[in-house]
Order: structure tokens, then C-alpha cells, then sequence
């Protein structure tokens, strides 16, 4: 006899979708083996609303950022630790091509909602939020550990499938057999660095950023990041690279970054960590049920967006597993099918 629903991987989207099961009254069990090189183990969490070098909205952030604030507040009261701050984002130019860019954009009043005042340098992004990943996960697991609800244990989907009616995998760049976590879809990794910094007289209310940024997140302390380097489409490019020249490579160029963002304030670099993050081909989430593989349900792709993302893709499969109402057709698992 098989159990109910299985969530498989405890990353941000595993999470979220078990803490929003949770409150829905969606019995399940979750299984996990540690965080790894999970995008989630080093992920900032930052919200931001206009994005790029071309300074684009962020894909639903209309909808989507009230809705994130309203569950990370709410999760705040469920877990009792802080996890939501509200930022705003210092952007520099980095060339007179930003400035110009930066000029059609407000000029057409694109990004009214989010833009706020600008001057010769740059301008600042109202309505950033940072969510604290790192505590949310840490949290979720020790309730669900000692309510015995979390095994820790590393499974892949044929034995899920075996044991469990239904399973949702929320393995991020760990694709399990054949690629059925990410429901056969051509993804792609990306390895990104960051660095811990020890640095004073920081405003915790404002993230600096210029191509990379530099985040405050406590008394004296800061994330720089992030590096974005792409491996080829599939399994195999989902491992951290080893390369000891890669690595300095991205401590160099984050320290670089984070130098020019301080303004000649001092800093140490205490740290430097990676993790891999998962992209579709369109730059959209994994959210439905994988298509040839009864039971087998899927999030992911949820790329550098994940703390926007995931509240919204949580939502849906509560939804779609309690009152079966449709999943999202933007991210469905079978849109990148050939008719």
C-alpha cells in the first residue's frame, strides 16, 4: 500500500510548498538530503522589482510581490523568527548606455510604481523586499523534524513513486533519473558566487547595486554577489565547479564589485560560497504535473527569482491538490512541446 503525497527536496520551493500544505490541511511527508549546492543554501532572497541591464519589470510583480509579502509575513507569525525586511535599491549606472536606457524607460513612465528619484549616478528602486531563505528553510526543518514529518534520506523519483500516490519534486539542480524533476524540459545551470563580508556603517535598508550587489544583513555584515556562470544545458553541468582558477576568479571579481559599491569603506571577505541555480529555456518556473509520468508532479526553474516565485507556484499546487482548481498555463511543464 502506498502513502499519500510525498514532497521531495527541502529547498526554498519544497518549503514553501510544505508550510502553504500545511495551512491548506494537505497531509504529506517530505524527504531531503541536505541542502548541497542548492541555490537555497546561498540564495540573498532579494526581491526586486525592476531587473537587468535593461531595466525590466520583473516578470508579475504587480500580483506577485503582494502576494510574497503577505506569506512571508504570515510565516513569520508560523515559525516566530523575522524573515521579511522591506528595502529599497540604490542602482548606479554603470555607462551612458543604463542612462539612456534608464531615460526611455522613465521618460514613458514604464516603471512608475518602482522608480523613484534619479540623478547623474543612478536612481533608486522603491518596494524591495528581502526575505531571509536561509532562517525560512532552517526553521521548516526543524518543525518538520520533530514532528517526524522530514526523513532524511536521498531517494530517487522511481522509489518516491513506488512508496507514495503522489509525488511533487522540488530538487532544483539534483534532476533525478532521465531528467523527470525538471519533466524533461532542456534546463539549463548556472553556478553563482557569493561573498561574506564583514563591513561597518552600512544603511540595513538599502541594497547597492551595480550589475552586482552588495546586501546588508546584519550589524556589520553583507552579502556581495552574484556571479553568473552558465554549464551546458542537462545534468551534468549542475555541479559546482571545482576549478580553483573559476573559483578565485569570482572571489576576485565580486571583491572588485563590492570595493567600487562601498565607496572606499573597508571590508573583510569572511567567506565565499556557491550554489546552482536552474533556469527553463523561456526564463518561467516548472509548476504541473510532468506529462508520461503518472504522479510525478514538478516545481522548479525558479532561476535567481526564487523568493518571488515560489510563494505564487506554492499557491497554485495547493490549490490544484485541494480543490483541483487548474494550474497556471505560463508555466506549465508541457509548454516547451512540440505539437
Amino acid at each position: 500500500m502506498r502513502d499519500g503525497l510525498l514532497i521531495v527536496g527541502q529547498g526554498l520551493a519544497g518549503t514553501l510548498l510544505g508550510l502553504a500544505c500545511e495551512q491548506a490541511g494537505v497531509v504529506f511527508t517530505m524527504v531531503d538530503a541536505g541542502h548541497g549546492e542548492a541555490s537555497s543554501r546561498v540564495g540573498a532572497g532579494i526581491i526586486n522589482p525592476i531587473t537587468g541591464q535593461r531595466f525590466a519589470k520583473s516578470w508579475g510583480i504587480d500580483e506577485l510581490g503582494p502576494l510574497a509579502r503577505r506569506t512571508y509575513r504570515g510565516l513569520e507569525d508560523v515559525l516566530g523568527v523575522p524573515l521579511l525586511r522591506e528595502m529599497r535599491v540604490r542602482r548606479f549606472f554603470r555607462d551612458e548606455r543604463e542612462r539612456a536606457a534608464w531615460a526611455g524607460k522613465a521618460g514613458r513612465g514604464d516603471l512608475a510604481a518602482y522608480a523613484g528619484e534619479a540623478d547623474a549616478e543612478g536612481f533608486w528602486i522603491e518596494g524591495a523586499m528581502r526575505v531571509d531563505t536561509g532562517m525560512l528553510i532552517a526553521e521548516a526543518r526543524r518543525r518538520w523534524l520533530r514532528a517526524g514529518r522530514l526523513r532524511e534520506a536521498r531517494v530517487t523519483i522511481s522509489e518516491a513513486l513506488a512508496g507514495h500516490d503522489r509525488v511533487i519534486a522540488c530538487t532544483g539542480a539534483s534532476p533525478g533519473e532521465g531528467g523527470q524533476a525538471w519533466g524533461g524540459v532542456a534546463c539549463t545551470c548556472a553556478t553563482g558566487d557569493v561573498l561574506r563580508l564583514a563591513a561597518e556603517g552600512l544603511d540595513p535598508g538599502v541594497i547597492l547595486n551595480r550589475g552586482h550587489w552588495v546586501l546588508p544583513t546584519q550589524a556589520g555584515e553583507a552579502l556581495a554577489g552574484a556571479t553568473y556562470l552558465r554549464g551546458e544545458t542537462g545534468a551534468g553541468a549542475c555541479a559546482r565547479p571545482v576549478d580553483t582558477d573559476v573559483v578565485a576568479s569570482a572571489r576576485r571579481e565580486l571583491s572588485a564589485s563590492a570595493a567600487a559599491l562601498l565607496g572606499g569603506r573597508e571590508f573583510t571577505v569572511m567567506a565565499q560560497e556557491a550554489g546552482v541555480r536552474v533556469a527553463t529555456p523561456d526564463r518561467l518556473p516548472l509548476a504541473g504535473w510532468v506529462p508520461g509520468v503518472a504522479r510525478l508532479g514538478v516545481i522548479n526553474g525558479l532561476g535567481s527569482k526564487g523568493a518571488l516565485l515560489g510563494p505564487w507556484l506554492a499557491r497554485q499546487w495547493v490549490r490544484h491538490l485541494a480543490e483541483g482548481a487548474a494550474l497556471e498555463a505560463a508555466v506549465a511543464v508541457n509548454r516547451f512541446a512540440r505539437p
